[in-house]
C-alpha cells in the first residue's frame, strides 16, 4: 500500500486535483512520517486534500509548513468545521 501510494505521489504527471482517504490505513506507524513528507511534496505540483483519523499522520502534516488543517467534528448530528 506504502509503495502505491508512494508512486500515486511522486507521478511525473501529477493530477490537478488528489484526494486521500485515510491513507494510512493499513499502514506501519513508522511509514506515518515519511508518507507525510511525500504528501507536502507531492503539494508543491498538485490541489492535494488528506482525510485522516490518524493522530499520527495528522501531526506530521501539520508540522509541514505548507500544510492547512482543517478539523471536523460532530455536534448534535451536524458535522461542523472545529
Amino acid at each position: 500500500r506504502y509503495l502505491l501510494l508512494t508512486a500515486a505521489l511522486l507521478t511525473p504527471r501529477p493530477p490537478e486535483f488528489l484526494v486521500l482517504n485515510e491513507p494510512e490505513t493499513s499502514l506501519h506507524p513508522d511509514l506515518l512520517a515519511p508518507l507525510a513528507r511525500l504528501i507536502a511534496s507531492a503539494a508543491q505540483a498538485t490541489q492535494l486534500i488528506v482525510v485522516s483519523h490518524a493522530p499520527g499522520l495528522i501531526d506530521a502534516l501539520a508540522s509541514e509548513p505548507d500544510c492547512h488543517l482543517v478539523a471536523l467534528e460532530k455536534r448534535h448530528g451536524e458535522t461542523l468545521v472545529a
